[in-house]
């Protein structure tokens, strides 16, 4: 039996998350839209991760724009 999954991002790692937004914004703007210090101060794909992952409101925020960002690439 296939079960239908309805989570947009059932799938997708925080890791692909976070590269997307960084290619399609890069780490400036990423932080302009995003106001968390591992985004504006020394930003790294490995400090990014750490505290995406250990801060869910951060992550949320992460979530929430990837799946805007999908949305207006159609």
């Amino acid at each position: 039996m296939n079960q239908q999954h309805n989570d947009p991002l059932h799938g997708i790692t925080l890791a692909q998350i976070l590269d997307f937004l960084v290619n399609k914004y890069g780490w400036m703007e990423l932080g302009m839209q995003i106001d968390i210090r591992c985004f504006n101060y020394e930003p790294s794909m490995k400090s990014s991760l750490t505290f995406l992952r250990k801060t869910p409101w951060a992550r949320k925020k992460v979530e929430d724009l990837y799946l805007k960002s999908l949305k207006t690439n159609k």
